[in-house]
């Protein structure tokens, strides 16, 4: 290929429209495939979800309402509005202006439902476990409700599993009353820990991210990531992986991160000479990291921060490491492909000047520095969530093309609470589940079936039950995972399976720390969005580059592999998460892990400083993960080997050169 053919100018490559954009987000990420309304109903549609918008912040900074109803009252609202938004089948978003009767009723009714514990909360209360026939029937009704709006915003996975689980409590001998009392009336379901996190923090922070994105940030995420990478080998996809990782500090999104900043990412890396499948795969694996990345790591560290009982800051801090490792693993890969390729980076007059773009939209990132600042000197999430919004109105107006005007603010919050739908219904069915665990002692069940299957005779050697346990954890979570929201997914696994990591660690004499078993279910979580078959940020990249979505997916999952082997070296050795560690160890750490990933990803890639030979690769890949596990003996021989590689790459002659990958049909 001509050099000149490789590299293209900015103007020249077709970044989709803000409608096409809208359309991809709504065929991958069901909680954006809404109805469409204008004149009258669009005043009405967001009249109501403004008047949820006075709700979250009247129970968050004015009153103190009881934390059931201030739950039931939350899912209540939503519900009704769900109904309106939401048609039975996705074809229905094709009509404007138009809601069915049955919604509309659907809609009344489970709003009734909801409303009705909070007008009878006193009496709900002193009734118990004795409820009456109608106190039942209400719960019926409105779990059913609650269920058919989460099989049009959600899927239908989750229900099979809260399904299942409901199953489940009937076989073991619970009557109707009880699982009804449980799920319905108390906060160990529906109305539990997920909702009621959803409903203080998780609200907020979707509220926090519309802001942001009506401020123009992602924009200017881009152009950053452009002045800082956009000249280098590649350069395309090196902002790709730098823009998601920005992004992700606000977004806890994985699609709509890829089609957002994918759709001027992909078509770029695209022109620049990579194969579609790679330009998807870099945008979905880079977008996917950005749930992992602090401050906000989208909205299961909330969750975590309440499950574990361990501050929500702690928790960003810890995730700090091993997101760089997950982001420097990516770009190492990106680097090498594009050198394999010999591709070269985008014209000096496409790169936006770092020191001016700072300068002139630079004070777009004071809403983040102020949310990390307030969290770090204790404010609740909740605050600092409320004044990060505030100062992203304010420092919106520093512009002309950025300043918020009636219109922009109303879309904000009406896109705010709009978003908030899918999250809520998600937690509120993950509480089912956890109220079956709490109700029947499910989790206690399953951690001794482990304990008898992980010390079969062939697993008992040292460290390898606890291996078994994690392997048969990291399988279930990306099940899990398929079809099923982060949110949904952290929840049951975090009560079902945490707790047998870290059984299965004290079986083996490991002592797993509690936020690590956590995050080894979070990350895990998160990668299904990657991994085929069911890899929903890889097939909307996939739409955007007009590639294989498989092949995307596969491509993806190589690129983040890293992602796959980090959790199982913060769980046998917590220094990664900054547990238990000093600034020495740290250091080490870094240096070795970074060190370790360029190894790994020029093995798994083929190239360091020329085309790698087989057992080159091999070395690469063994050095690398030697370096990436913390340990001397380790470290040391994972130096040597990576050196090895390195002198035998220096002076070693190849007889291929990089521009020839290009004609091999095996890496057109």
């Amino acid at each position: 290929m001509p050099e000149h053919e490789k590299t293209h100018h900015h103007h020249e490559v077709h970044v989709l429209t803000a409608a096409e954009t809208e359309a991809l987000i709504a065929q991958f990420d069901r909680e954006s495939n809404v109805r469409r309304f204008t004149g009258v109903k669009d005043i009405i549609i967001k009249g109501l979800l403004l008047l949820f918008t006075v709700y979250i912040f009247w129970v968050t900074l004015i009153v103190s309402l009881p934390e059931q109803v201030r739950r039931w009252a939350f899912l209540g609202i939503l519900i009704f509005i769900g109904y309106l938004l939401y048609p039975v089948r996705s074809k229905g978003t094709k009509k404007i202006n138009y809601v069915s009767w049955y919604d509309i009723v659907l809609g009344t009714l489970g709003a009734f439902s909801f409303f009705y514990s909070v007008v009878n909360f006193q009496a709900i209360i002193g009734r118990a476990t004795l409820l009456q026939p109608f106190d039942i029937a209400v719960g019926i009704v409105g779990t059913l409700i609650l269920a058919e709006l989460c099989r049009r915003v959600v899927g239908l996975p989750i229900l099979f599993v809260a399904g299942a689980f409901i199953i489940y409590a009937f076989a073991d001998g619970f009557s109707l009353r009880r699982i009804v009392h449980q799920l319905f009336y108390t906060t160990d379901g529906i109305i539990g820990t997920p909702i009621g996190v959803c409903s203080t923090f998780i609200v907020l922070f979707i509220f926090l991210a519309s802001f942001l994105e009506k401020s123009g940030i992602a924009t200017f995420f881009i152009d950053l990531a452009n002045s800082v990478a956009g000249f280098a080998a590649g350069g395309p996809a090196k902002v790709a992986v730098i823009a998601s990782a920005l992004e992700g500090m606000y977004s806890g999104s994985s699609v709509a991160n890829t089609v957002g900043s994918g759709s001027v990412t992909i078509p770029i890396m695209k022109k620049t000479g990579y194969k579609p499948e790679f330009a998807a795969a870099v945008e979905a694996a880079a977008s996917t990291g950005g749930q992992i990345m602090p401050p906000i790591m989208g909205a299961a560290a909330f969750l975590m921060a309440e499950l574990t009982d361990i501050p929500y800051a702690q928790i960003a801090v810890s995730a700090i490491l091993p997101a760089v490792l997950y982001f420097t693993g990516i770009f190492l890969m990106v680097h090498f492909e594009a050198k394999k390729l010999g591709l070269k980076g985008l014209p000096k007059e496409d790169i936006p000047h770092f020191g001016k773009l700072f300068l002139t939209k630079g004070y777009l990132f004071l809403p983040v520095i102020v949310l990390v600042v307030l969290m770090g000197r204790g404010f609740t999430p909740a605050y600092a969530a409320c004044f990060a919004i505030v100062t992203a109105i304010v420092v919106s107006m520093f512009r002309k093309e950025t300043r918020f005007n009636p219109g922009t603010f109303v879309e904000a919050l009406t896109g705010g609470s709009r978003n908030t739908i899918g999250v809520a219904i998600a937690c509120a069915m993950a509480g089912i589940v956890v109220g079956i665990v709490s109700l029947t002692g499910l989790g206690q069940t399953l951690i001794g079936l482990l304990t008898q299957v992980v010390n079969i005779p062939f697993f008992t050697m040292t460290h390898t039950n606890l291996f078994v346990a994690l392997i048969i954890t990291m399988i279930a979570c990306l099940i899990l995972g398929m079809g099923i929201p982060t949110t949904a997914n952290y929840i049951i696994m975090a009560t079902i399976t945490a707790p047998m990591v870290i059984r299965a660690g004290q079986e083996a004499g490991v002592v797993v720390p509690l936020m690590a078993a956590h995050m080894f279910v979070f990350y895990f979580g998160i990668l299904a969005d990657i991994t085929p078959p069911v890899a929903l940020a890889a097939y909307a990249g996939a739409a955007i580059a007009k590639s294989n979505p498989i092949k995307t997916g596969v491509t993806a999952t190589r690129l983040a592999l890293t992602a796959f082997i980090i959790p199982y070296i913060f769980i046998f050795s917590p220094g990664m998460l900054l547990i238990n560690t000093t600034p020495t160890a740290v250091i080490q750490i870094i240096v070795t892990s970074v060190i370790g990933m360029f190894g790994l990803a020029a093995g798994l890639e083929g190239y360091m400083f020329k085309p790698a030979l087989p057992f080159e690769r091999i070395m690469a890949i063994a050095g690398g993960l030697l370096l990436i596990y913390p340990g001397l003996v380790s470290d040391l021989i994972g130096l040597v080997l990576i050196a090895i590689v390195v002198l035998l790459q220096i002076f070693l002659k190849r007889t291929i050169k990089p521009g020839n990958y290009l004609n091999d049909p095996e890496h057109r």
